[in-house]
């Protein structure tokens, strides 16, 4: 069944989205129509989607190389190829990279739906093995070792930590100095599906600028003074963990823009170099101060 499904509709001719847009919606589905794939990996990263349908020739992104990125933000998402100009070699690409499958215009509607409504019955299976299995871990793991509370305050908590952790939202968590900020951040990824990555922690506030950059985003061999050879930074040291920033709210402004940029495009360049690196790294921060009062 389709119906209530999100589905994620790319090509950049008008015509062809308004078709696809009609179809899926008189079948119930929730649709996002857009153009070219920039706007495709942005709508991808701002919400989860249970099937894209994706076509090949773009005016900005190439279609396969949109598969691929759409694939590197959730693994599991089933991605339908569509175009008008389908050739062994396309193909052979497509599935290489993970495409579920490849529909050739024209089409008829009743084979898209039959190529959709298998698509999201095999990501319903994926995710249901996949929640159940960490179910499971969770079950036989001590989740909150370092969290002791029985109030209804703590099992609050306890809750939040369960709901936020398997969810791939960046986490900001506030609360007084003392009152173990920190625990929760570890606590969240202890329960999340990165429990055996990296958990790496940031002091916020403790170095000049420079440095600070340093440390998050690594440089390359003469940087800066005493730079003598080349060093990994934090966000490379916890790719596919997490990162833990205490105090997000003093970290410096200059610095602000290049975390944004991680955040949203999860990629930087180290200190001095040239070459964009890609990490998939989820954020979580702390502040004991009222941002928004800051901000104002």
């Amino acid at each position: 069944m389709l119906r209530n499904c999100s589905v994620l509709v790319v090509d950049d001719e008008e015509v062809m989205r308004d078709v696809l847009g009609a179809l899926l919606v008189r079948e119930g589905c929730r649709v996002r129509l857009v153009a070219t794939g920039t706007e495709a990996i942005e709508a991808a990263e701002a919400e989860a989607v249970d099937v894209a349908i994706v076509d090949v020739m773009m005016p900005d992104i190439n279609g396969i190389d949109v598969l691929e990125r759409l694939k590197a933000i959730d693994g599991d998402l089933p991605v339908v190829m569509i175009t008008a100009f389908g050739t062994a070699a396309n193909t052979r690409e497509a599935f290489k990279r993970g495409a579920f499958d490849f529909i050739e215009k024209p089409f008829k509607n009743d084979e898209v739906l039959v190529v959709l409504r298998n698509a999201v019955e095999q990501h319903r299976l994926v995710t249901e093995n996949r929640t159940l299995r960490h179910s499971l871990k969770l079950q036989k793991s001590h989740r909150f070792s370092e969290l002791v509370g029985r109030s209804a305050r703590m099992q609050r908590v306890f809750d939040l930590v369960s709901q936020a952790a398997p969810t791939r939202t960046t986490i900001l968590i506030q609360g007084d100095s003392g009152t173990g900020k920190e625990l929760v951040a570890r606590a969240i990824h202890a329960n999340s599906l990165r429990s055996d990555r990296p958990f790496i922690t940031v002091n916020s506030g403790s170095l000049p600028p420079d440095l600070f950059e340093s440390n998050l985003f690594g440089h390359v061999k003469g940087a800066f003074t005493g730079a003598v050879s080349p060093k990994k930074g934090l966000f490379e040291l916890a790719d596919r963990g997490s990162i833990f920033f205490d105090e997000i709210g003093i970290v410096p402004l200059e610095t602000q823009a290049k975390l944004l940029r991680v955040i949203q495009e999860r990629e930087f360049m180290r200190l001095g170099g040239i070459d964009t690196l890609k990490v998939d790294v989820r954020v979580i921060a702390a502040t004991n101060i009222d941002l928004k009062q800051l901000v104002d």
